[in-house]
């Protein structure tokens, strides 16, 4: 079986070599860049199965960097920056990024982080079911098969994230239920939600995005103010 491939684009040598030790000790083989355009230039010939990225590159920033990747792959993406600026942090999930951290950081807790997002986005791929039964939802003309890992809205399909389809398929399994963005975030992200924590926030409103909502009259994920989201089904079926 082939090695999982990690993009680590960083310019900070130092830092990029280390994450390259720990990965290859992990058993992760890894294409290191220092700089936007190089990794780019591999991404258009070369298979990657989750990204590192830094904000702070040399030629391209790493949110521009982020949009360019999403254009084309869905796979995860940890963004790093030495910032804390909680506007950064939910840029950088708008773009599509689906963790980020904080320098500096133990290498320990990156590599776990890496862990946590590839066995998503390998349950996003594989089929959950076995059996005849099939697990899909259908809201409002939108279609979601938890088997195929698939979101159709009207037929056309829906490119979601892992994250975004792991958020979606949970309001589904919770039908008609009110569910805490704290509930969601341990349940998706499997880590202990934080206050203040605006992560399921950003992943709903792209989510939301990408459906075409209305953000003031949402169809499918609805708010339930101080509480949390839920997802209602009138019409359709669950098989």
């Amino acid at each position: 079986m082939d090695k999982q491939r990690i993009l680590v684009v960083d310019d900070e040598k130092e830092i990029t070599d280390l994450v390259e030790i720990y990965l290859q000790n992990a058993g992760y083989e890894v294409a290191k860049f220092y700089d936007g355009r190089s990794a780019l230039d591999f991404l258009a010939k070369e298979r990657v199965d989750l990204a590192v990225l830094d904000i702070m590159l040399p030629d391209v920033d790493g949110f521009s960097l982020c949009e360019e990747i999403r254009k084309e792959h869905y796979f995860p993406i940890i963004m790093l920056t030495a910032k804390i600026e909680e506007a950064d942090k939910i840029r950088g999930i708008l773009l599509g990024a689906d963790d980020y951290m904080t320098k500096p950081f133990l290498p320990m807790e990156l590599l776990a982080r890496i862990k946590g997002q590839l066995r998503r986005a390998g349950a996003y791929n594989q089929a959950l079911g076995h059996g005849q039964d099939r697990e899909i939802y259908h809201i409002h003309g939108l279609e979601l098969d938890g088997d195929k890992h698939v979101c159709r809205l009207y037929e056309k399909e829906v490119d979601l994230t892992a994250t975004e389809f792991a958020i979606l398929l949970y309001l589904c399994r919770h039908m008609n239920q009110v569910v805490t963005a704290e509930e969601i975030f341990e349940q998706v992200w499997k880590e202990k939600y934080l206050d203040n924590n605006n992560t399921v926030f950003v992943h709903v409103a792209r989510i939301r995005e990408k459906l075409g909502e209305n953000a003031r009259k949402p169809k499918f994920i609805k708010t339930v103010w101080g509480v949390g989201y839920k997802m209602e089904r009138e019409e359709g079926y669950h098989v």
